[in-house]
């Protein structure tokens, strides 16, 4: 082939995957490129809905059928054509949380490299407490080594034995590096109240409510209050024996049911049985609360069995090495070698080598101040996609398109320069990168821009523009072109003075030590927008979500501070609530109009109109979750899965309601001459001029769309939406409510957000703080920042380089701050469109 006829674009045609409107677009190959839009204009339909489904499908059947079965598979994409089109990999917005069992190291396969170094490198001890140094004969790993000072011969430990996942787990607490111990205060929830009243907590647990009849049965009181019992009647109640015991039950209706055979299990029984018999995350969760959490006594949380601590590396043990940052431990792995002998040096150099190269992404990615033992399970979002971009970067294909949808989440503005370092290494690796995201310097930085919009959903779907940087900065009619040029409107609100800032009150919170944070004081202005800024691991989870609203939860509830909150003063604020963007809903069963409760008030419509009631039909009728409304052949989810034998399993509309869910008799009955159906189709902008009468729904809907969300359909899937979207779902029950003594807490609210729709959100905040509201945002985003009316930025860095309050004040203030790495972004940020203006 030659030069002149090689692909240099992807040409996508007819894409109609969600709103898409039978989109055309070529996509050049080799390069970086960055889609934009607003939220639900269709990016990640053509990003990962078109370009990833249709590459990895491509990919996955050149492989045999039996390889195939036994890899999740994404069906054919809603695409008429698409060519030039290379095997892809996605980075979703939203990794998997990693499991208990997941560390940084197992995560970036970095422990795995060590774990050799150690096997190959170490010192081992005989065992008759002999150190052996290291030589060749135990890097070779044949599995013995003979003892230079007793001759004993004894087999060394080898990679697999240092795997915490297997058998280098601690007996103790079997790898995990906890142990937990149920805890006799948490069963009892309050010792004043006697048992029949509910004392003991774990008696509440499903098929447990009848055993304080089981426990009068065996002669203990039931009416007196729990600390008034005698000991042997506590110690019955807690550790008394499994035993059974005829009784009789009292129903609600007055009737009697008898139990010949009631087992009687006590407090510690009832929660260990019911953990012994679930797998199910949220019971297990549940029945977490009754534990306490401690470290391990014989590992010490580092999940190492205590006999591989005794293999040294340069005088130090894996556990010791694992604890090191990442930053720390490229500097030890330098001084491996020179520890080494002689003849040692060249396989000491490899292995040293490959630790490095299993370093260095996590390091030009901003995580070099995360430990390789730190649990995969405290990770942010934007911590979780660069440990997988680093693996990614680490494995060195070429000829792959690489799809991201919104890299930048959780990312301070100090580390996207270097996410954009990792995006060219790719591109000179030889591969493709697609990246859906917001964040202006990542779009500056990209070689191409396509625009999809203009507007969302309905209407969305289309190509505005596309072009290089430049070429878009001059488009009239691109959206996102403003923010690139600084012509944009930046702050949406007025800056507070000095006075005005504080003359509604302040919380106060002083945090001894958690984590990274020694000893600091941070005060909240109330009824005001606080952002809390920093880099990744600065603290600001800790001290908003670890220490904040336990802190003013326990108040609220007249019960201790946490251990490591010094004090705190309220100043009247009771409630607090958290909008995380976690998905809302479980299942495609979860949709807007179920969330918000319209479903409810339109049932009841169409129970009362006349076709209904001719049927005698009640509002259960209207409902997709009852067999009485639902489609036979779905079961109401409007969608049917087929399991095609050799091929992945194939979800389609349903053939018998079409996707409308409901079967065909409910479907008959009409109220203003649209079915149920044809109502959930709408978007909530067009059900508002149509719901005009009904206050009860009308009131919701305007509460929608004034939250950026008129474009969402009635009946759209909630699981689907995006951590943006979640989060304004979320506050629909709140807004228009007095808020006075309300703390609200976001944790990054801007994910997913297009500039104008953060525009919406600030104006939301602003309706949340008119209501009396007190608004804290943990956010990296600086149009977001620029909007708050004081910052509390952590730093300076991350890990044990953060943890401490850096600069406070307004954006302004902040931004003049020279100890501020925020500040300094801030300043660029804020100049940009000061220039302009």
């Amino acid at each position: 082939m030659s030069a002149t006829t090689i692909p240099t674009h992807i040409k996508v045609r007819g894409a109609h995957v969600n709103n898409l409107k039978n989109l055309d677009v070529d996509i050049p190959l080799n390069k970086f490129v960055a889609i934009t839009g607003r939220s639900g204009s269709g990016k990640s339909s053509l990003a990962m809905g078109v370009l990833y489904a249709e590459g990895a499908r491509r990919y996955l059947n050149a492989l045999s059928t039996f390889t195939r079965r036994r890899i999740n598979q994404v069906g054919k994409a809603a695409v008429d054509d698409v060519q030039y089109l290379p095997s892809a990999l996605a980075l979703r917005q939203r990794p998997q949380v990693p499991g208990v069992r997941s560390t940084v190291g197992t995560m970036s396969e970095s422990l795995n490299i060590l774990r050799l170094v150690f096997s190959r490198l170490g010192s081992p001890v005989c065992p008759n407490g002999h150190r052996v140094q290291p030589t060749l004969a135990i890097a070779e790993n044949d599995g013995y080594v003979a003892c230079s000072t007793c001759g004993v011969t004894f087999r060394a430990f080898g990679a697999e034995d240092f795997a915490f996942n297997s058998s280098g787990a601690c007996p103790t607490c079997g790898g995990l590096g906890e142990v937990r111990q149920l805890d006799p205060n948490r069963l009892i929830a309050d010792p004043s109240q006697t048992i029949q009243e509910g004392a003991v907590a774990s008696w509440h647990l499903p098929g447990r409510n009848f055993m304080p009849i089981v426990a009068n049965a065996l002669g203990i009181p039931i009416d007196v209050p729990y600390q008034d019992l005698s000991d042997t009647d506590k110690e019955k109640v807690l550790h008394g024996p499994k035993q059974t015991v005829a009784i009789n039950i009292p129903s609600a209706k007055g009737k009697i049911f008898h139990m010949d055979n009631a087992v009687y299990e006590n407090a510690f029984a009832a929660v260990e049985d019911s953990l012994a018999t679930t797998k199910n995350e949220r019971t297990i969760k549940r029945l977490n609360r009754f534990y306490t959490f401690d470290t391990c006594p014989d590992c010490h949380g580092s999940r190492f069995k205590p006999a591989l601590l005794t293999q040294l590396l340069n005088g130090q043990n894996i556990a010791e090495t694992s604890d090191l940052t990442v930053a720390g431990l490229h500097q030890f792995a330098t001084t491996i070698v020179n520890w080494l002998p002689d003849e040692m040096h060249d396989l000491g150099q490899s292995l040293v080598d490959e630790l490095l190269l299993s370093l260095k992404p996590m390091e030009d990615l901003g995580l070099d101040y995360l430990t390789l033992s730190r649990p995969g399970a405290t990770l942010s979002t934007g911590e979780l996609q660069r440990i997988q971009l680093g693996r990614t970067l680490r494995s060195a294909t070429t000829g792959v398109l690489y799809v991201l949808d919104e890299p930048s989440v959780g990312l301070h503005p100090a580390n996207v320069q270097g996410l954009i370092k990792a995006f060219r290494e790719l591109i000179a690796q030889g591969n493709s990168v697609v990246v859906v995201d917001h964040d202006t310097s990542i779009i500056d930085a990209a070689d191409y821009v396509l625009e999809i919009g203009p507007a969302a959903g309905k209407g969305g779907g289309t190509l505005v523009d596309q072009g290089t940087v430049a070429e878009i900065r001059q488009q009239p009619t691109s959206l996102i072109a403003p923010f690139l040029n600084g012509t944009a409107t930046l702050r949406e609100r007025p800056v507070l003075n000095e006075t005005d800032l504080w003359q509604k009150g302040q919380l106060e919170l002083e945090v001894a030590h958690r984590f990274n944070i020694q000893d600091i004081t941070a005060h909240f202005p109330k009824n005001r927008l606080t952002t809390v800024t920093g880099m990744s691991g600065a603290g600001k989870t800790t001290l908003i979500l670890d220490s904040l609203i336990p802190a003013l939860t326990a108040t609220a509830k007249h019960e201790p501070l946490p251990t490591h909150v010094k004090s705190f003063h309220n100043d009247h604020i009771r409630h607090v609530v958290e909008v995380d963007s976690v998905p809302v809903g479980k299942n495609v069963r979860s949709t807007v109009a179920t969330y918000t409760n319209i479903l409810d008030h339109l049932r009841r419509l169409f129970a009362a109109t006349p076709a209904a009631k001719a049927h005698g039909w009640t509002a259960s009728e209207f409902s997709y979750n009852v067999a009485a409304g639902a489609c036979p052949m779905c079961g109401g989810t409007g969608q049917i899965s087929l399991d095609v034998q050799y091929l992945p399993d194939i979800t389609e509309v349903c053939p018998q309601c079409h996707g409308q869910r409901y079967n065909k008799d409910v479907l008959s009955v009409t109220w203003h001459d649209k079915n149920i159906a044809e109502i959930l189709a709408l978007s909530v902008d067009e059900a508002l001029p149509f719901f005009a009468e009904e206050t009860s729904i009308t009131n919701t809907l305007q509460i929608l769309q004034s939250m950026g969300l008129g474009y969402l359909l009635l009946g759209e899937s909630t699981p689907a939406l995006s951590g943006g979207e979640a989060q304004r779902l979320k506050l629909t029950s709140r807004i228009g409510k007095r808020q006075n003594g309300t703390l609200f807490v976001f944790d990054e609210p801007s994910v997913g957000l297009h500039p104008l729709d953060i525009q919406q959100l600030i104006k939301v905040f602003d309706q949340l703080i008119q209501q009396g509201a007190t608004v804290i945002a943990i956010e990296h985003d600086l149009d977001v920042i620029a909007n708050a009316d004081y910052v509390i930025d952590m730093g300076p860095a991350g890990g044990i380089d953060g943890g401490h309050i850096v600069a406070t004040g307004t954006p302004m203030a902040v931004s003049d701050n020279p100890d501020s790495i925020t500040g300094h972004y801030l300043k660029q940020h804020l100049a940009r469109f000061n220039e302009s203006n």
